[in-house]
Formats: C-alpha cells, structure tokens, sequence
C-alpha cells in the first residue's frame, strides 16, 4: 500500500487500513465493504456484509480513531458463522495494530 495505509490478509478476509489526519468533524474509524459476487449470490453476500457490519459496531469504540478500514471478503467467508467472522476480523485488526489498549482508550 502507498502512503501510511497497511494491508493484512487472511483466507476469508483483506483489511486494508489508512489513517487519515485527524479532523475535528470525523471522529472514529470508518469502514467499507467489498463482497463480489465470487462469494456467492446475494443473499449470502449480503450475510456476509451484515456480519462485517456486526463486528464493526461492536469493535468500534476499542479501534483506533483515525482509521479508515476496507473489508475485502474472499470466497471462502461464504462459510463462515458470525462469531468466526467477528473472530477472524479482529485477528486482522489485532495484527494490525488497530486496536487500541484499554489505557489508549479511555
């Protein structure tokens, strides 16, 4: 990745991670999705992306701030339940270096 982004892979998912400057008028990290259809048809795209989605809102608060994260689904995350969903992303999150330390957060 070009300038300060990072990029960690895994069998399911590709997080991609920029941190922007940080600006008064948007606090928190932002996320964005991409789920093709080699995944799958559109109701288990769209149960992939819920699932991505879940896992955002409840991480959230622990990610850093400025972080602008893109979720990449492979083909393989077709099969994956939400908890290994959530699991999987917040490995990516954790390698990352995107989460924050509880004394970071508070």
């Amino acid at each position: 990745m070009g300038s300060g982004g990072s990029r960690q892979a895994s069998r399911y998912f590709i997080l991609l991670v920029v941190l922007r400057a940080d600006t008064a008028e948007e606090a928190g990290p932002r996320l964005g999705i991409t789920v093709s259809r080699k995944v799958g048809n559109a109701v288990v795209r769209n149960r992939v992306k819920r699932r991505i989605r879940e896992w955002f809102r409840r991480e959230r608060s622990a990610l850093e701030e400025r972080a602008d994260l893109v979720v990449i689904a492979r083909p393989p995350a077709a099969g994956l339940a939400g908890r290994a969903v959530a699991q999987e992303l917040q490995e990516l999150a954790t390698s990352g270096r995107l989460v924050r330390t509880r004394k970071e957060a508070s």
